[in-house]
């Protein structure tokens, strides 16, 4: 007969397992990013004419609200007014993800990211890619130019389609709102890590492998990074803390990654 397990075990695994539970990185990027003074200036070098960006957008959006829940209301009676700002809130998503690469925050996202990693101490494995100047402050000033063009995540006109393909979702009352953001967080979710992916130099397979073992890991930071994203207003912040998560992420990953990684099966996420 097997001893009960020592309550000090029991704890110490699930103090293991909320410490590297994905879907909690999104957050841990918020208090990264507010408690590491060196990422600020590129939150202050994009912070007003984001701010400028994200409002008008919610701005143009809040007309289309009573509309909109004139219609939900068809189908959900009382609730139409609830999901109806979640559906005001998706569009909002989805118009400042197609916004925010013309303000190319993308770039500022891999500065994040990179930061992130040479600070954790990962020097090498951003290296390759960009030029470091060691004599550098601090982590962020320690990053040169790129070597290569470099990307936080590719434009995919397929999430983009998804995305605006799942928001009439919002119409089923009760489960329609979860469905449409674990969906949408289902199919965003390695796209926070296509740097990554990048700095590790996977293929297409050895990243659908990568991929489909930590599936669900993916499926929930996805979805706890696009439901920050439908915070109005603070989108665009969200955008830039959430790829310090995605960064503090895979400084976990490297500490578990083993070279036995094997691809199993084509992930078909690429950018169209």
């Amino acid at each position: 007969m097997a001893s009960p397990q020592p309550e000090g075990g029991r704890l110490s695994k699930v103090r293991q397992y909320i410490a590297g539970a994905a879907w909690l990185y999104p957050f841990k990027g918020i208090y990264y990013f507010a408690s590491n003074r060196f990422l600020w200036p590129l939150l202050r070098a994009r912070l007003l004419p984001c701010l400028l960006l994200s409002v008008a957008v919610l701005t143009v959006l809040s007309f289309t609200y009573l509309p909109q829940v004139a219609f939900l209301a068809i189908f959900q009676g009382k609730l139409a007014f609830f999901n109806g700002v979640f559906l005001v809130l998706g569009e909002g998503a989805v118009i400042v993800q197609l916004l925010f690469e013309a303000f190319m925050v993308d770039e500022t996202q891999v500065d994040v990211f990179d930061a992130v990693l040479v600070n954790e101490g990962l020097l090498d494995l951003v290296s390759p890619t960009r030029d470091i100047n060691i004599d550098g402050a601090d982590p962020l000033k320690m990053l040169g130019r790129p070597t290569s063009a470099v990307q936080y995540a590719p434009f995919s006109f397929r999430l983009i389609f998804e995305s605006i393909l799942f928001l009439p979702l919002n119409f089923i009352p009760v489960v329609g709102t979860p469905a449409f953001l674990i969906l949408t967080g289902h199919r965003a979710g390695p796209f926070h890590h296509w740097r990554y992916f990048k700095l590790l130099a996977l293929s297409r397979k050895e990243r659908s492998a990568f991929v489909k073992h930590r599936r669900w890991k993916y499926t929930w930071f996805g979805t706890v990074a696009l439901v920050l994203q439908l915070i109005p207003v603070l989108a665009m912040l969200f955008l830039l803390t959430t790829a310090a998560g995605a960064a503090l992420w895979a400084v976990k990953l490297e500490e578990e990654r083993e070279p036995s990684d094997q691809p199993d099966q084509q992930y078909m996420d690429d950018s169209v």
